[in-house]
């Protein structure tokens, strides 16, 4: 037999004698002494003796009175001798079977007595202790079957005789089953193995257990169907038993029936089984696991593993070293399953596959979150496999916090021996940039601290934060820090012990965002607060450790630490000078309060010399006290210090004017925006102190210092600023309005400029920061003002925003005449630009492109300037002449450039374009002004904070208003809060969601606000978008242009000076303002609180319902959704923006265009809701959603986008010049309209083979020819983004198709499924085909670059289709041939394409020719392969082609001037029964 892996038991010892042993023994040690047998009764047969006498003669004495019976030395001899005597020829047969008989007879009858049986079952020595008499006799061939049927049958007498846990020698039944184990042979096996079951059936558990265990030993490689079928009825009978059959099954040699019916087996023992046996059969199941029943195990140990996740006593506490962890049931299947997988890797992979398909929470269970957790604990070669998948889940909500919990607090003593495997999984999680993962990275963090108290595992955890606060990656910074802010916060007497730990922060404050710089200070102001609390003076010291920390870097030079110290120390006086504090603190209120002041004063102190300091204290000063009111005498100390606000900042003033008229630096001044008139006591006194070189600085400081005199007026007068509101209307003392002429300009020195732009940067600050103030008055609304004073404020805030436009147009115009750096006012901004979220690279590609555009423009510009009349260069250069000659563009001229879609009216831009500027003409005003030179450092003006776009809502506008003068004046002021809503939506968009081809400005320089607090400002404003919308769009259709003077009354209203320069562009407004609202519509669809707050989203869907939804053309939605539903509103806000789209043809391509996009948004969202709610609906069992529902929408889209393809947009009454520089938006719109009709292959295949073809590519757009094709959207100015996109879905399409048959030759297809595949990949052929002929025809570079990288992409594609090719080659084999026979058509023209560019160095196309020729090269061989294959050898052959040319000339010679070796080129043909083809038909890659 063959020896399995098993060592052989010891043989059982000899009996204890203290004879000596007999002569005839040759064992070193004495055997033992067996007690004198006694006589043999008259009545006992002869066959005893006979058996003595062949045994003797075979030199064995039975009968031994020392102790055992005594073998011979020579075993094998005596093994021998038994075998010859008891086998003879068929003469002697009848006399050996009686001799055997009596033999079989007389052993029988020897062992009745229990101490012979004893005898001939024990050792005579000591050293050989399993040469005993009977194994020696159990290998005899001819006996063997007798003795083993007499030893089982005697096997039963000895039942009661077993005791569990008696030693070896004691127990008869199992010496006589051990003589059984490691037989070197067994006669006949099925016979004994019968005989051998029937006595396991009878057994006692003890001694059954023991059988099972044996039987690999005891049978060897003879298994039979009957081993595993008793085994299983044993096991359904008792499952006591269950360790020892797996354990048996695990050693049996079983064959692939066998093992399969033995896994069965195993699987149905998994619900039924015992806990404490539970580790060992999933350990059976997992060993056992192989290709082909790897994926059954584990999605039945997936559906019948229970894990209860409840906390159990563990069988022991106590670990011993060196010992194996002891754990509760769970704990030891766990422990089990992970040493299992550790050793099958395809446990591991096919786990990864199941776990990648589940798609839905309700799918996700306990034992899969441990599976992967498991798997993580072991390790390589899988563990960045587990990071990303179990990152995809938590983001996906697969992976819910629920189940997390159950792990850990269900198994605390498993946790904690891997608690490092548990705190790289969280570490990870933290560093994603997904919200999600990092949310429930720290909630791992936060149960393993709330759930291991002991000091090893809390030290472990920290430290392992502490080492990722110095980490490159923000997001992994940030969400550290908030989760030690929650830890403190909550378990601040914990932390105290490793405070010494966590101080490690401290050593990286210098990379700090000001935001974590929060987070660090209020971690320890938390830990410093509990320490003062505590009466341990030791733990007291790292509030005074903080202190010093705090004074060091507030009285450090260098700004960057004197920032730092201000955080702390507000931070600090927020923690220990909160008035609501408890009462348990008010013994040490005192002295706090002391110490506070004292700190307050040391900061003031330290900032006297430095402004961006002292600004960085106001504005962290007026954040606490916006939210948390301090102590009585920290608020009298506030009061005190903003008392010098009014002797610094303001002056008197009488009767509306000022009383000292004199000059600053040679300066004169005038009073601007005056709202209160003639009763206004003061002004702000902005030309004195920018003019004055001492006191210049001090204005710097006015907004913030402004902001925390607003914030505490606020906070002490219950919400209302009655206090200060003569600042609102008060008038601003500025330069008077005769410099901004052109003789008052040019009279100005180079100081006296300065001044005059710091000035009104100042002034236009001031401004924000009232708006900031202000605007909470009318926001809250909380009756802390009348209603007439409300009124009164919101006329004075809209015309405040009409001052702030002023301003920052006139900023706008003197920064770029008169470039100068700005003081910095907000000195957040050099970590606010780099925002949460990077620019989009799109956006940085369109400014690229603005930036070329802007250099065409320039030349152009220079070529007319060289034709340009002797007169206009002797005449004398005016203001406007030094505007244009410094960068300046006047409003008409910069309307022509930019590619906005309105623009003046023609009188006015052609009345301005030409005149002659006289030296009383003042600076030109636009509005809206846009200027590169002021938005490149718009980071450093005050930010809107989002209260101000409540303003947003003031306009009550009747349908039969919206004409009305008044109206249309106030939309410059709701556009330029609708752009800053925009800038401010776009910074909390997270970038996978980051909307394509949408203009975004330059991140301003926003306050610190999060996206609750956004989200609560614009629920509000869902109405006024859509009115404002409404009414924009109106105004446009209408297309009435208002009176310059009009407009200019407007602005007079307002106080602003010398309004006769500001020019209005009505119709770029409108524009402006419906794509304003447009981005911001958008933005907010993708924003994570609109997917998360249904009642939210539902609020922005009906905000913008038409006033009808036309159910006729969504009569495929049967039934159609009742109003109030999300799926009607899905459908109203679709029809809504719709008409917007078809409204916006006829006015202006840029803004049908974001109408599509929105459109598609609108799609795509309803998409994501429609997918949520129908797995809610599966889950809790109600009606889904309609059905169709996207579907038809996907219609419509597709439908709205043909439209815009097919439109005329070079008509000359919109203001559409062509679509030279609309290339990417067309490319988009065809991109849409091919992704959402009903059927892409097909649309592809006609526009690719028969539209563009037709497309004429020297008639320029504009020509008043109409194009040969029905859409005029393909022009040469276009042709690149078509030609671009068709390759692009083709390729996508093949993609899939690749993907498709892929999964399908797993299984047995269908003969028709097939043929569609082999008709579907024909049509991707034949496009392929017709895009790469279309070079022959076209002598653009860069049409010839994209055939070659599209066309070699496309043929690595189709590569991987050939094994469905071949094997349905024998029924579809005219549809292959044809297939391959089409697509050497491309091969051709890619191969001269690539001649051609090699031989005239085109540089741009040459770098993708080494990869084109590779996968040209790789198709022939796969052809070839599949032609012999399939014994159709014969259709192939190569040979030598003719040299042509794109136009199918024949060039002479082969030898290009650079002497390329691929001279020659090879030729594939094939036929499908037909003969071959010519040698220069069909190209062939080399």
């Amino acid at each position: 037999m063959v020896f399995l892996s098993r060592k052989k038991p010891p043989p059982p010892p000899p009996f204890s004698s203290t004879a000596p042993p007999p002569p005839s023994s040759s064992s070193a040690a004495p055997p033992p002494k067996f007690p004198q047998p006694q006589k043999k009764s008259a009545a006992e047969p002869d066959a005893v003796e006979k058996m003595t006498a062949i045994l003797a003669e075979a030199g064995c004495t039975l009968n031994n009175p020392y102790g055992p019976p005594c073998l011979p030395t020579d075993l094998h001899a005596f093994r021998r001798h038994l075998t010859a005597r008891f086998s003879s020829s068929s003469a002697e047969r009848d006399s050996v079977t009686d001799l055997r008989s009596v033999f079989v007879s007389g052993f029988s009858s020897y062992i009745q007595s229990p101490l012979n049986l004893r005898r001939v079952l024990s050792s005579s020595s000591s050293t050989k202790r399993d040469e005993t008499l009977l194994r020696n006799l159990l290998l005899v061939s001819p006996i063997q079957l007798d003795l083993q049927e007499t030893l089982l049958e005697k096997l039963p007498e000895y039942f009661d005789d077993v005791v569990s846990g008696s030693s070896l020698e004691e127990d008869v039944a199992r010496l006589i089953i051990n003589h059984f184990r490691w037989l070197d042979f067994i006669v006949s096996p099925d016979v004994f193995t019968d005989k051998l079951m029937e006595v396991l059936s009878i057994s006692p558990p003890h001694l059954k257990k023991e059988i099972i265990g044996s039987l690999p030993e005891i049978i060897g490689d003879h298994i039979s169907p009957a081993v595993v079928d008793s085994l299983e009825k044993m096991l359904q009978e008792d499952f006591s038993v269950v360790v020892h059959v797996l354990d048996s099954f695990s050693n049996l040699n079983l064959d692939d029936q066998l093992q399969e019916q033995a896994l069965t087996v195993a699987i149905s023992c998994i619900r039924t089984i015992d806990a404490e046996h539970m580790p060992y059969l999933l350990r059976f199941l997992l060993l056992a696991a192989t290709q082909a029943n790897v994926r059954r195990i584990i999605s039945q140990i997936r559906q019948q593993l229970k894990f209860t996740g409840m906390s159990q006593p563990c069988a022991s506490q106590n670990k011993l070293k060196g010992k194996a962890p002891a754990y509760n049931s769970e704990g030891s299947i766990l422990h089990a399953l992970r040493s299992s997988l550790r050793f099958k890797n395809i446990l591991c992979q096919e786990i990864i596959k199941e776990l990648n398909s589940l798609e839905k929470p309700r799918d996700f269970k306990v034992i899969d979150v441990w599976l992967l957790i498991l798997m993580y604990m072991n390790g390589d070669p899988v563990k960045k496999s587990i990071e990303k998948i179990f990152k995809k889940k938590v983001v996906d909500g697969c992976i819910q916090e629920a189940l997390l919990d159950q792990c850990i607090c269900g198994n605390k003593e498993f946790v904690k021996d891997n608690f490092g495997s548990f705190i790289s999984l969280a570490e990870h999680l933290l560093s994603c940039k997904e919200d999600k993962a990092r949310e429930f990275g720290s909630h791992i963090c936060t149960r393993l601290f709330e759930g291991f108290a002991d000091n090893y595992s809390r030290q472990e955890l920290l430290g392992a934060l502490v080492t990722h606060v110095g980490s490159d990656n923000q997001f992994e910074v940030s969400s550290v820090l908030q989760l030690m802010t929650v830890l403190a916060k909550e378990y601040a007497q914990q932390l105290l012990p490793f405070s010494s730990h966590i101080n490690g922060i401290l050593d990286y404050l210098e990379g700090f965002t000001v935001e974590n710089l929060h987070k660090v200070y209020e971690v320890f102001s938390f830990l410093a607060l509990s320490a003062r609390a505590s009466p341990d003076s030791f733990r007291s010291s790292i509030s005074n450790e903080l202190m010093m920390i705090v004074r060091k870097q507030v009285s450090h030079p260098d700004l960057k630490y004197k920032k730092m110290g201000l955080v702390g120390t507000l931070r600090i006086v927020s923690s220990l000078g909160d008035a609501t504090s408890g009462p348990d603190c008010s013994s040490s209120q005192v002295s706090d309060c002391g110490e506070i002041l004292e700190l307050l004063k040391t900061s003031v102190d330290s900032c006297r010399q430095s402004n961006l300091a002292l600004i960085i204290f106001y504005d962290e000063f007026a954040a606490i006290l916006s939210h948390k009111l301090l102590q009585p005498e920290i608020m009298e100390w506030v009061g005190k210090h903003l008392g010098e606000f009014e002797s610094l900042f303001l002056a008197d003033i009488d009767n509306g004017e000022m009383a000292d008229k004199s000059s600053y630096s040679g300066l004169e001044g005038d009073l601007w925006m005056n709202l209160d008139g003639s009763i206004s006591p003061i002004c702000l006194n902005i030309l004195a102190l920018a003019s004055s070189s001492s006191e210049s600085c001090c204005l710097q400081i006015l907004p913030s210092n402004f902001l925390l005199l607003s914030s505490v007026e606020r906070l002490t007068n219950g919400g209302s600023l009655a206090g200060i509101d003569a600042l609102l209307g008060c008038p601003l003392h500025l330069p008077s309005s005769k410099y901004f002429a052109a003789a008052g300009w040019q009279s100005l020195t180079k100081k006296q400029r300065e001044f005059l732009s710091l000035s009104l940067y100042y002034a236009a600050n001031w401004i924000r920061e009232l708006l900031n103030a202000f605007s909470s008055q009318i926001d809250k609304r909380d009756g802390c003002i009348s209603q007439a004073t409300e009124k009164d404020v919101t006329t004075k805030l809209l015309k405040r925003l009409r001052n702030l436009i002023f301003l920052e147009s006139l900023l706008s115009n003197l920064i770029t005449l008169f470039p100068q750096t700005l003081p910095e006012l907000h000195p957040y901004s050099a970590t606010s630009q780099h925002t949460e979220y990077p620019e989009r690279k799109n956006e940085k590609r369109k400014l690229q492109d603005d930036a070329s555009q802007r250099k065409g423009n320039m030349k152009n510009k220079l070529k007319k300037s060289k034709q340009s009349n002797v007169d206009d260069h002797l005449r004398q250069q005016t203001i406007m002449d030094a505007f244009k000659k410094a960068g300046v563009v006047t409003s008409q001229t910069q309307l022509h450039e930019n590619p906005s879609p309105s623009s003046l009216d023609g009188s006015t831009a052609s009345g301005s374009m030409h005149k002659t500027c006289s030296d009383d003409e003042s600076l030109s005003v636009k509005i809206p002004q846009v200027s590169p030179a002021l938005a490149s450092q718009r980071f450093k003006f005050r930010p809107l904070l989002p209260q101000c776009l409540s303003i947003l809502k003031f306009p009550k506008v009747q349908s039969q208003d919206i004409r009305s003068p008044e109206y249309k004046a106030e939309l410059p002021l709701y556009l330029y809060l609708l752009q800053d809503l925009h800038t401010k939506l776009d910074s909390l968009v997270p970038p996978g969601k980051q909307l394509p081809f949408k203009r975004g400005n330059p991140p301003g320089s926003f306050r610190r606000f999060k996206l609750v607090e956004l989200l609560s400002q614009i629920k509000g404003l869902f109405p006024s978008l859509r009115m404002h919308l409404n009414i924009a769009m109106s105004l446009l259709i209408k297309g009435e242009e208002t009176s310059q003077t009009i407009w200019r009354d407007e602005f007079a209203k307002a106080g602003n000076p010398d309004t006769s320069n500001i020019v209005v562009s009505e119709s770029l407004i409108y524009t402006m303002v419906c794509k304003e609202v447009l981005f911001c519509f958008s933005k907010m669809l993708t924003l994570p609180g609109f997917e998360t707050d249904k009642s939210l989203l539902l609020d922005l869907l009906e905000a913008f319902q038409p006033k009808e939804i036309p159910v006729d053309s969504f009569s495929d939605l049967q039934p159609f959704p009742s109003p109030g539903t999300k799926d009607y509103s899905f459908i109203g806000v679709y029809c809504f923006f719709e008409d917007i789209l078809n409204n916006a043809c006829s006015i202006s391509f840029d803004l049908a265009f974001e109408c599509l996009l929105t459109l598609q948004l609108v799609v795509t969202s309803a998409q994501k809701y429609i997918g949520k709610v129908s797995e809610e609906a599966t889950k809790k069992r109600y009606a889904g959603p309609i059905q169709g529902l996207v579907t038809s929408l996907h219609a419509k889209l597709g439908t709205s986008a043909e439209k815009l393809l097919r439109h005329e947009w070079i008509d000359e009454s919109t203001d559409n010049k062509g679509l030279k520089n609309k290339g990417e938006m067309v490319q988009n719109i065809l991109r849409i309209y091919l992704e959402t009709s009903g059927s892409t292959s097909d649309l592809l295949d006609e526009l690719a083979c028969t539209i563009l073809p037709q497309a004429s590519l020297s008639k320029p757009t504009g020509e008043d020819d109409s194009p040969d094709h029905e859409f005029p959207t393909l022009c040469s100015a276009t042709f690149r983004g078509w030609y671009k996109t068709l390759h692009e879905e083709n390729l996508a399409i093949l993609n899939k198709l690749v993907k498709a048959v892929s999964s399908e030759k797993r299984q047995n297809c269908q003969s028709e499924a097939t043929k569609a595949h082999l008709k579907d990949i024909q049509k991707t052929v034949n496009v392929i085909v017709s895009l790469v002929n279309l070079c022959r025809s076209n002598e653009k570079v860069t049409i010839h670059g994209m055939a070659i990288k599209y066309g070699g992409k496309y043929v690595d594609s189709f590569l991987k289709v050939f094994d469905f090719l071949e094997a349905h080659f024998q029924d579809h084999n005219e549809l292959v041939i044809h297939l391959v026979k089409d697509l050497q058509k491309a091969t051709r023209t890619l191969q001269t394409l690539c001649s051609e560019a090699k031989g005239m160095k085109q540089t741009a196309i040459t770098s993708k020719i080494p990869a084109t020729k590779r996968s040209l090269e790789r198709f022939l061989f796969h052809v070839k392969a599949l032609l012999h294959t399939t014994s159709r050898g014969s259709n192939f052959w190569m040979g030598s082609l003719k040299h042509k040319d794109l136009s199918g000339q024949i060039v002479s010679s082969q030898a290009y001037v650079d002497n390329e070796t691929d001279e020659v080129e090879e030729e594939e043909t094939m036929s499908g029964g037909e003969d071959p083809m010519e040698a220069d038909e069909l190209p062939l890659s080399p």
